[in-house]
């Protein structure tokens, strides 16, 4: 199960074969691309993601993500894509922007400047989802959260594919992309 949900993420993206990161790229915008995948709770999610990383300001864009996904017997084809993209979505503003902030006394991010989330602007202009739904005989496993899960894994590998820098603490906010950049000379 987990080899067909990497088959059909791929497919389904088009990847091709090559070394990661990608070939250096000229330029303020680096683009790559990355892959991540979860057994979760007997789901098995393949995610590919495509990003720009903005090398003079740290941000970084997703454009595109592709999901495979096996939960068993799909029960309910569009509810369950439409949960998906939404976990996506979600997941995508938990890896890039929120995070929690505390003084010694108690929080401080209490708005949405000290707790930003993910603006409509900056949601891929695609989400592809592919049910694996290919071993009917097995029961309904359930597709809640498991296609949240790596969503912090594909991003991560995609930057680095980018620009050659593993992230390693969430978020993936423009400064600390600037600091990891600055570490690696």
């Amino acid at each position: 199960r987990a080899i067909d949900v990497l088959r059909a993420a791929a497919q389904a993206y088009g990847w091709e074969n090559r070394p990661s990161p990608a070939p250096q790229q000229e330029g303020k915008l680096a683009k790559g691309r990355g892959i991540a995948w979860v057994n979760r709770d007997d789901v098995r999610v393949a995610t590919i993601a495509d990003v720009t990383v903005d090398r003079d300001s740290g941000a970084i864009s997703v454009k595109r993500v592709v999901v495979a996904h096996d939960c068993g017997l799909v029960v309910n084809p569009d509810g369950l894509s439409n949960q998906i993209e939404g976990n996506v979505i979600q997941s995508l503003s938990r890896t890039l922007h929120e995070e929690v902030a505390f003084d010694k006394a108690h929080v401080t991010s209490r708005d949405w400047e000290g707790y930003p989330i993910l603006r409509f602007n900056e949601i891929p202009d695609t989400i592809d989802i592919v049910l694996v739904n290919n071993r009917p005989e097995y029961p309904s496993y359930g597709g809640g959260e498991p296609s949240t899960c790596p969503t912090a894994a594909v991003i991560s590998n995609a930057v680095y594919d980018a620009i050659g820098v593993r992230l390693r603490q969430t978020p993936f906010r423009p400064e600390r992309v600037k600091a990891a950049i600055s570490r690696t000379g």
